[in-house]
């Protein structure tokens, strides 16, 4: 049996790390077994549902390389297949019309509420031999509820939470359709996991209330339900669950912000699942590693500085010509373009940033102008060092342009003028880079162009 699993958010809001992890799971699963991995857009909520949010679903998964098989299917477009097999259901008796209002709904809520008893429809239009309905009231347009066996259990073996088994007593029959005669959820989720031959849903523990709903109306279709795993909730810094409300930011702001697509995935991996001991590793290695039986069963906190780390090992990692292209759009935001040193610049720096963006602002202070603070420079550039920087510039102008021979120059200014390699090395990193804290002064230097070292020397 071919592996198929499937991502179904719905496009309500934008998509957060809580979000993605849902999708890089089952994508993981797809492609460690030669699956399929199917992307579904649940749009079926018009009020809240936005093609905007769909381009952030989309350019999320784009980006994390997260590429789906099949699909983006979408719910709204599938509306006649889920009529007639509300259609088939009707006919084979698994559903009933209930002309309940939402008014009576509500007392018998409030009734069972106040007599301590679990909030649930109580049947009152459930067909039954011997019983009486009530009449008909004059226009109203029923919902249409799925029969939910009386007795036995509906169980499932979940890959994450182990055995689940629930009473059927405990279930109320649930609105499969809506007055206009639209699916709702429950419902669109079994017809598409059936139509789309979907042998593993995994997805957010806040649907295993959902899973025993799904399972009888899967076997009223006479279908077997998938391979159920959920997943435990992601929590932010603060241990509250993730969401926009809770201060979570989307996806793509974290390509904003200069991570690496693929040290996101390393990092969500590991927010619920583990090969060992293993916090660095590649997506490749992530592939050949993953499976359904290390994913975590508590849940996971979600901790920025962890990230950033991760992501620094990433870029120390990276090939420098990658590195160089990957920088290169973080550079043209600040005004500058690559040129030949992109490589070199990205091999010098890279141990330093832990992202694009840090990276990207050491390789400008190579291509436009520098500021030192006041404080650095009042600091390093005293009348005692002046005249070294003077001479050093001036070794400058005819030694080869290498950093072993800007070296020992360096060093031979360094004897005349009997001063140690601090004296002069942090005030030419001040006025060369604009920062006394930088790689080899040598290296750094090599990296410039002899007609800006000189240039910013002068301003000593």
């Amino acid at each position: 049996m071919t592996t198929r699993t499937r991502f179904a958010p719905s496009p309500t809001g934008f998509i957060h790390l809580g979000n993605i992890r849902s999708a890089l799971y089952p994508w993981a699963f797809a492609r460690s077994t030669e699956g399929a991995f199917i992307l579904r857009i649940e749009d079926t909520d018009l009020e809240r549902s936005s093609q905007a949010a769909v381009d952030v679903i989309l350019e999320g998964m784009s980006w994390l390389g997260l590429t789906p098989d099949e699909g983006p299917f979408y719910q709204m477009q599938r509306m006649d297949r889920y009529k007639a097999v509300l259609s088939e259901l009707r006919a084979a008796g698994h559903v009933y019309p209930c002309y309940m209002s939402v008014t009576e709904l509500d007392a018998l809520r409030e009734r069972q509420m106040a007599a301590k008893q679990k909030p649930r429809y109580d049947g009152t239009w459930r067909p039954e031999p011997g019983k009486t309905l009530p009449p008909i009231p004059e226009g109203v347009q029923p919902v249409w509820r799925f029969k939910n066996p009386l007795d036995g259990f509906v169980a499932w073996d979940d890959k994450v939470k182990g055995r689940i088994e629930i009473a059927n007593a405990e279930l109320d029959d649930l609105v499969i359709a809506r007055p206009d005669g639209t699916p709702t959820y429950n419902f669109c989720v079994v017809v598409d996991d059936i139509d789309m031959r979907i042998t593993h849903v995994i997805r957010g523990d806040d649907h295993v209330n959902n899973t025993p709903r799904q399972i009888n109306i899967f076997h009223a279709l006479g279908h077997t339900p998938p391979v159920y795993a959920h997943l435990p909730t992601v929590l932010n810094e603060q241990g509250e669950k993730m969401s926009k409300r809770n201060g979570a930011k989307a996806v793509t702001q974290y390509r904003e912000e200069g991570y690496l697509p693929d040290a996101m995935v390393n990092y969500l991996a590991r927010l619920g699942w583990s090969h060992g001991d293993d916090e660095i590793f590649s997506r490749e290695q992530f592939l050949q590693w993953f499976d359904l039986d290390h994913l975590g069963k508590s849940a996971a906190q979600f901790d920025e500085a962890k990230l950033r780390w991760v992501n620094a090992q990433h870029l120390k990692a990276m090939d420098n010509a990658q590195l160089a292209q990957a920088v290169t759009p973080y550079l043209q935001k600040l005004g500058h373009q690559p040129d030949e040193r992109m490589a070199a610049l990205c091999a010098l720096y890279k141990d330093r940033c832990d992202t694009l963006v840090a990276l990207a602002d050491w390789i400008a202070r190579h291509h436009g102008e520098v500021q030192a603070s006041e404080a650095d420079r009042a600091q390093h550039l005293t009348d005692a060092v002046r005249p070294a920087i003077a001479a050093f510039a001036q070794a400058l102008t005819h030694v080869a342009w290498e950093p072993a021979a800007i070296g020992a120059a360096m060093k031979q200014v360094l004897a005349d003028h009997g001063l140690k390699m601090p004296q002069l090395a942090m005030p030419v990193r001040v006025l060369v880079m604009g920062t006394p804290q930088t790689p080899s002064v040598d290296q750094v230097l090599a990296l410039h162009k002899r007609e800006v070292v000189l240039a910013r020397l002068s301003k000593a």
